[in-house]
């Protein structure tokens, strides 16, 4: 199984509320790596304690039970997790930290069971929940000292630990400063320092860059890439452009459902539409335009602006122009049509959507 140690691949079932049913989730994660994604009930009841016991490799259909997509990742890269207000994000994000213990299944991290080696599971995890736990009357220093030694720290190792977190964060300049007298950002910082001091193998941030100005959401976004390069990062977010500007891969879940599974190269060809925006002068009918290579349907938009549905892999905007040309079309437009993020996030969550097309 692609990513390492792939037998530490089990599942979880929480009951996320009377409205959204059950989340299902395939948790996995290991020293070079995580994987998350939907998994159906009954596989431990099979036999099946992982994809590599099921016959699973990178995703696939165990008999019975469906596809079962996966969302790898490992040091090097950020995972965003996306869903709309009540999809299942941060329940998800406290089963994987356990705060909430999974009704059903099991979650494995490094290896350690979260029911029977929680300590152990804590200790491969770094976690900043949306309201960072930080007490405000404490300095950095010693807010940071307090944290270390909650986690077992010995007192060599926690200064050492105190100073690698502060200069990562960029809390330096602050580390004597009472928390209560920082700026949001710097609160967010020394958020991601405590998640960070024990060195875990995974780092969860959930809604990091909430309530901060342009600049400081720059700054904490700029952080993220470079955590990612000693830790696997799950980012939890509804802000779009965020997942765009620092996630290596996007899963976007809905109902406690996962829609979508991909790297965000393939999320950008997801984004390239079959259409082109022609606009012209003089426009020829319909059927002259349908004769032009590729090009499969004319829809007419209005002030001779026309909506040109092609092959995918067939591009007709070169043969267009020049027909246009010697045509004396009077072309004035030539536009690839694509889809944004946010696009493809109404169509994958929008209930309505989703219930016509059941």
């Amino acid at each position: 199984m692609a990513g390492g140690e792939g037998t530490d691949a089990l599942g979880a079932v929480v009951h996320h509320g009377r409205d959204l049913g059950q989340v299902r989730l395939l948790v996995w994660v290991s020293q070079s790596g995580y994987a998350v994604g939907p998994r159906p009930l009954g596989l431990r009841e099979q036999g099946v304690d992982s994809l590599a016991d099921a016959g699973v490799e990178d995703g696939g259909h165990v008999p019975g039970f469906g596809q079962i997509p996966r969302f790898d990742g490992g040091a090097g890269e950020v995972g965003g997790l996306l869903g709309p207000n009540g999809a299942g994000k941060t329940t998800m994000m406290r089963v994987l930290t356990g705060y909430h213990y999974p009704s059903s299944g099991e979650v494995r991290i490094n290896g350690h069971d979260i029911y029977t080696e929680a300590l152990q599971v804590r200790r491969s995890v770094g976690y900043l929940p949306e309201n960072a736990p930080i007490y405000e009357e404490l300095t950095v220093r010693e807010y940071l000292e307090f944290i270390a030694e909650s986690r077992g720290l010995a007192a060599e190792e926690r200064l050492e630990r105190m100073g690698e977190a502060a200069a990562t964060c960029g809390i330096e300049s602050v580390a004597n400063q009472v928390i209560g007298t920082l700026s949001k950002g710097f609160r967010q910082r020394v958020g991601i320092a405590q998640a960070i001091i024990h060195t875990p193998a995974v780092v969860i941030l959930d809604e990091p860059t909430v309530g901060l100005d342009p600049i400081q959401i720059r700054e904490i976004r700029k952080l993220i890439r470079d955590l990612s390069a000693e830790h696997s990062v799950i980012l939890s977010t509804h802000i779009l452009p965020e997942v765009q500007a620092i996630c290596d891969r996007v899963q976007i879940i809905n109902k406690g459902e996962l829609v979508l599974a991909d790297s965000i190269d393939g999320l950008t060809r997801r984004m390239q539409q079959a259409t082109l925006i022609v606009g012209l002068h003089r426009p020829p009918e319909p059927a002259t335009l349908k004769t032009i290579a590729g090009v499969l349907e004319v829809e007419t938009l209005g002030d001779g602006r026309l909506r040109l549905h092609h092959v995918p892999d067939q591009h007709p905007a070169e043969a267009l122009a020049e027909r246009a040309v010697n045509g004396g079309w009077g072309l004035f437009e030539l536009t690839p049509e694509r889809l944004s993020l946010e696009d493809i996030f109404v169509q994958l969550t929008d209930n309505e959507t989703t219930e016509e097309a059941a």
